[in-house]
């Protein structure tokens, strides 16, 4: 049992540091919080896709589809509109607001890439962000979304920008 805590843990302390280390009240308050959190986020991307087709944009999946996934594409079928959108996404986002989004090459990617998502965790798929390569459709995949609040508020500022300021 000695070698086994060891190997859990960190050689020399074992069983006497425990497998947790105090990160059990993190995971139960993500339990706790992570079936409000992901419906926040599926009633976020239908929001998305019924404002947009509903602006006569080609969206996916539909907002009455069946989800299986927080992930809504939008597309905007030029590269302005697209990167006015991504911006606008940043611009309403919780953190680095002032940061302007703009296309560029990344590892890994035929085209270039915009990636807005001002989140609090840095990568973290369930807060609110928009991404994408640009390149016809010019498809923006717009994911996650901490509160409803907060998707509704980023999407209507963003098409607001996009679409009402240029049509």
């Amino acid at each position: 049992m000695e070698k086994v805590s060891y190997r859990f843990t960190v050689p020399g302390l074992g069983a006497a540091e425990g497998a947790t280390v105090s990160a059990l009240p993190d995971m139960y308050q993500g339990f706790f919080i992570a079936p409000q959190t992901t419906g926040n986020a599926i009633k976020g991307a239908i929001f998305e896709a019924a404002l947009f087709a509903a602006l006569g944009m080609s969206v996916s999946p539909t907002w009455d589809a069946p989800r299986t996934d927080i992930v809504q594409t939008v597309n905007f079928g030029n590269r302005e509109d697209m990167i006015r959108f991504a911006q606008a996404i940043q611009a309403n986002s919780p953190v680095d607001s002032f940061v302007t989004p703009i296309p560029e090459r990344m590892a890994g990617y035929e085209d270039e890439v915009i990636m807005a998502g001002g989140s609090f965790v840095q990568g973290a798929t369930i807060e609110f962000s928009g991404d994408g390569p640009i390149r016809p459709p010019y498809t923006i995949y717009l994911q996650g979304g901490l509160t409803y609040a907060h998707v509704k508020l980023a999407t209507i500022g963003a098409a607001q920008s996009t679409y009402f300021d240029e049509h």
